[in-house]
């Protein structure tokens, strides 16, 4: 395939990946775990000699991926937690790791105890100011340094290029889990980041019936990324092939999924700001967000399909909002086609500092009159 193809013709014909054996346009699922040797004890297929790193259909995902990051090379994993987890695995005792604050508690919680179980140093840091986040690897001179843009919940945004430059100057690693933004919306290898992550469960799989995270690296030769590939390997990190062939699937119809996402969280956004009965609300596509202008700088086509708002209220009047809901699922995950809501003072508790009044919407490809339709008379009801 050209290399000059855009996001929607890569996604859709998956990089050109069929199946040769049979002509068929979809590839094929083999689910052997071991494969044989000739009379001579030669692997008949070189490129395969055992199911934890040697299968057909997660290569080909990986091809695809690599593609619409921009990537030399990119690495499945059976979940957005393992992929950051074999990342984080490759930094030595007695470093220190940037990690920026508020993002998916998820990250937080494992990357906490890690470096406490390692005597890694933790630096927590608000990456979405571009001067203290540079002040902060300057002075930390961090092996890793990991930021989320736009974050989840708070949909902060992270100057990509600004951190890459702060990291290059002491020789830290930039990753950036790009989730809530996907490769169709930006690509954070293109603006200076060394590794990017994402929980592919999202909306790059965009169905919510697969678990799934990648990595994908703007230099394979670097022995970050060799360790990667070893952690994965010896550690067992691997997808089902199954999972893997559901996910080629789901990833056919990602721009297209993204688009129409992207332009309902808009509207909603722009609803939500208007409604006398929310107090603000946190998404990048709105001018008067605080990381509006860099948002607009390294996203193209759109600013993801997640929002959060602060309802008038307390946490009543938010649990309220979301039992008066009719066609937004009360549910954790985002990215899927369908609209999701979630009270994250719920799931997380009071350890995060997320309040009881916020509510955290995954716009889905449903129609946006629908959606807004929904939203109105939940609101109207509290």
């Amino acid at each position: 395939m050209k290399n000059d193809l855009k996001p929607e013709t890569i996604a859709a014909q998956a990089a050109g990946v069929t199946d040769p054996a049979t002509g068929g346009i979809v590839p094929a699922i083999q689910p052997s775990t071991t494969f044989i040797r000739d009379q001579d004890y030669k692997l008949v297929n070189p490129a395969n000699l055992y199911g934890r790193d040697d299968s057909a259909i997660a290569r080909d995902v990986e091809a695809v991926m690599a593609r619409l990051e921009n990537a030399e090379a990119s690495l499945l994993f059976p979940s957005g937690m393992a992929a950051t987890a074999a990342l984080m695995r490759t930094t030595a005792n007695g470093a220190t790791i940037v990690l920026q604050s508020g993002i998916y508690w998820g990250t937080t919680k494992w990357v906490r105890e890690f470096c406490a179980r390692r005597s890694i140093r933790l630096v927590e840091i608000d990456a979405s100011q571009p001067d203290l986040l540079a002040a902060s690897i300057s002075a930390e001179k961090p092996a890793l340094v990991f930021v989320e843009t736009p974050s989840n919940p708070w949909l902060k945004t992270v100057d990509i290029a600004a951190a890459a430059s702060a990291c290059k100057s002491v020789g830290a690693i930039l990753a950036v889990d790009a989730t809530a933004a996907t490769p169709v919306l930006s690509r954070p290898l293109d603006h200076g980041a060394d590794i990017v992550m994402h929980a592919a469960t999202k909306a790059i799989n965009g169905h919510s019936d697969v678990l799934a995270g990648m990595l994908s690296v703007r230099d394979a030769s670097h022995p970050v990324w060799q360790a990667i590939r070893t952690d994965r390997h010896d550690a067992g990190a691997i997808i089902g092939n199954f999972e893997a062939w559901l996910l080629l699937r789901g990833m056919r119809t990602l721009p297209l999924r993204v688009e129409r996402m992207s332009q309902n969280a808009m509207a909603i956004a722009q609803w939500l700001d208007r409604h006398e009965k929310v107090v603000g609300v946190f998404y990048p596509g709105l001018p008067g967000h605080e990381g509006h202008a860099i948002a607009a700088r390294q996203m193209q086509g759109g600013f993801g399909s997640l929002l959060s708002f602060l309802i008038r209220g307390d946490a009543s009047t938010a649990l309220r909002f979301c039992g008066g809901l009719q066609l937004f699922h009360r549910a954790t995950s985002l990215g899927g086609v369908e609209s999701l809501v979630e009270h994250r003072h719920t799931i997380e508790g009071d350890a995060t500092g997320v309040p009881p009044s916020l509510l955290r919407l995954s716009i889905g490809i449903e129609h946006v009159e629908d959606l807004i339709g929904d939203l109105g008379q939940a609101l109207a009801a509290v």
